[in-house]
């Protein structure tokens, strides 16, 4: 009987841990389904640290498989997990400039991508990225200046 007392404080935590690892994962890049781990994918599969070697995505391994932020990230070698594992802030992407400009969260497509100032912005497809491109100082600064506003808010509801 002492045990069921315990269950609703046991269903809480999980239930605030699992809405925290589902935030995160709604404010990264993320592809639908779950991993091994039953964690959403980062770069839906593609090398993080590959974009930063120009520009040149490879798809990542599951072998090599690093969790940050309840996001799964592969790696097309052990080197390049290595190195994210150092500084994953240095390599994660940032959110689509171009969508949270005008108050969305979109998905990114690595195609569709600019390094500036060392960090890396994925567009969700080519149209976009032209009209981005057109003034890329303007979006980013807008982006970061709306950013606060939305980081929390599922996708869904924006």
């Amino acid at each position: 009987m002492k045990s069921f007392l315990n269950l609703p404080a046991i269903a809480l935590g999980a239930a605030l841990t699992l809405g925290t690892a589902a935030m995160a994962a709604d404010e990264y890049n993320v592809s639908n389904g779950l991993t091994l781990t039953g964690n959403p994918l980062g770069l839906h599969g593609v090398d993080p640290v590959s974009m930063f070697d120009g520009m040149a995505p490879r798809a990542g391994d599951a072998v090599n498989t690093s969790v940050h932020d309840g996001v799964d990230y592969y790696f097309a070698t052990p080197q390049a997990q290595q190195q994210f594992d150092a500084d994953p802030a240095a390599f994660l992407p940032q959110f689509c400039a171009f969508g949270v400009k005008v108050g969305k969260k979109l998905d990114g497509d690595v195609r569709y991508a600019d390094l500036v100032d060392g960090k890396l912005y994925l567009f969700v497809n080519e149209v976009i990225f032209e009209k981005y491109l057109e003034n890329p100082a303007e979006v980013i600064a807008t982006a970061n200046d709306m950013w606060p506003a939305i980081r929390s808010t599922p996708a869904g509801e924006l």
